[in-house]
């Protein structure tokens, strides 16, 4: 037990050591940004970017600050209610943008069947002289894709909104939740409930899937290949051959070929709902300790007006 103890305080320890040198050599894991891979330095920062992303040693330096922010906002509340309004002025303004995707989708698709049953055209294109997607000249397109494409990438904006929205959603309380028991407890049973659930479920999954998610993205992206098991000196020894290699195949020849979109998309649902999960026992903890009158407390919650209630679930 106490070496466990000694372990735990000295990886924290070493948390804050790491995050200062990271700061201050920023060559060593950033120098590929602004060199790319020219040289096998470049490249080996590459890779220490890569493993550090999803390291214990970056676990320990997200605990660190989140330790220090906690108490600075149980010291002054303004603190915790700042991270909360910030975070959640920046979840709604991302997921009410991603939410567009949805009408983006319903028009493609509309253009897709009305092109592909109405002229049987074998593919669409955008520009000045291609109105709704039909081609009259040649000159001037700005994209021309086989009209499987366009189909396949629909996909792509029900991504956008499940992966973007999902915080904003969140927020909103617009989840489904299957509920036993939590309606029959009083007030502050319920946010220590929230408390527990944001930090003892929501925050451990949402660590492991980024633990995997985030190699997992860059495997699509460079060769050799990386892996959520591989060690900083095995990475380091691939270092010397790494090169790009976006995903650009498809389920078909002529389908949609920009499939590393959608790791991307799954790095940043994962780091989105990292912060959702600490906002969320951030703003428990608040409506805790102030009373029911903190719980919609800064809430930037969608209203479809006065009198529509009951189409927003809050009957």
């Amino acid at each position: 037990m106490l070496d466990a103890i000694l372990w735990l305080v000295r990886e924290m320890g070493m948390g804050f050591y790491n995050f200062f040198y990271a700061i201050t050599h920023p060559g060593l894991w950033l120098s590929w940004v602004w060199n790319g891979l020219a040289s096998t330095d470049d490249k080996k920062a590459l890779m220490r970017f890569i493993y550090y992303g999803a390291s214990r040693e970056l676990f320990f330096v997200f605990l660190d600050f989140f330790l220090i922010l906690t108490a600075l906002g149980l010291w002054k509340r303004r603190v915790m209610w700042g991270t909360v309004i910030a975070y959640e002025k920046f979840a709604n303004t991302l997921g009410r943008t991603a939410a567009w995707a949805g009408l983006i989708m319903v028009l493609q698709q509309t253009m897709v069947v009305f092109l592909q049953r109405i002229f049987r055209v074998s593919e669409i294109a955008i520009g000045p002289f291609s109105p709704f997607g039909y081609k009259l000249w040649d000159g001037f397109t700005l994209i021309a894709k086989d009209l499987s494409w366009w189909g396949e990438e629909l996909k792509l904006y029900n991504a956008i909104i499940v992966t973007l929205c999902c915080a904003y959603t969140f927020i909103q309380g617009g989840h489904v939740r299957v509920d036993l028991v939590y309606a029959r407890l009083r007030f502050r049973r319920k946010k220590l409930v929230d408390m527990v659930g944001s930090l003892l479920f929501m925050l451990p999954m949402m660590l492991l899937i980024w633990k995997y998610s985030w190699p997992f993205m860059w495997r699509h992206l460079i060769t050799p290949a990386v892996s959520a098991s591989d060690r900083l000196e095995l990475m380091l020894r691939k270092a010397i051959v790494v090169r790009w290699n976006v995903e650009t195949t498809g389920f078909s020849p002529s389908g949609f070929d920009a499939y590393f979109l959608f790791k991307v998309l799954l790095v940043a649902f994962t780091a989105t709902m990292i912060m959702m999960a600490i906002t969320y026992f951030y703003r428990s903890l608040l409506a805790f300790r102030e009373g029911p009158e903190a719980e919609t407390k800064y809430l930037d919650k969608d209203t479809l007006g006065e009198g529509e209630e009951v189409y927003e679930g809050t009957h």
